[in-house]
């Protein structure tokens, strides 16, 4: 009876993700899920009025918007932590910046 089951369960899955609707299928996201928030008017006020000012089609897609701009943030914070932790690799004083300019200002040579 565990391998029917599992069988039938496996062909309603596929069937259930068969017809999903277009908006629900996104190619970087894959399949979607849905989060209900409470907003008090104001804030309902502000987000739908953003959603026309910038040009989202919806709601959901101002508030992913906003939620891929924090997660942005906190990776790149997490690259700013990263590099404070690894140390001093050379000293950045005018020296190293004049042999930087003078490796950038020589021609290259094509091959032959």
């Amino acid at each position: 009876m565990g391998l029917l089951y599992r069988l039938y369960r496996a062909s309603r899955a596929c069937l259930f993700k068969a017809f999903l609707p277009k908006f629900a299928k996104n190619a970087t996201l894959g399949y979607m899920t849905t989060m209900n928030i409470s907003l008090p008017d104001g804030l309902k006020a502000f987000v739908d009025e953003r959603v026309q000012s910038e040009g989202f089609g919806t709601s959901s897609e101002y508030v992913r918007a906003l939620i891929r701009r924090d997660k942005d943030r906190a990776q790149f914070r997490e690259h700013l932590l990263a590099g404070v932790r690894s140390g001093v690799a050379a000293t950045m004083d005018a020296s190293y910046f004049a042999t930087l300019r003078r490796g950038l200002a020589k021609p290259t040579r094509k091959s032959a």
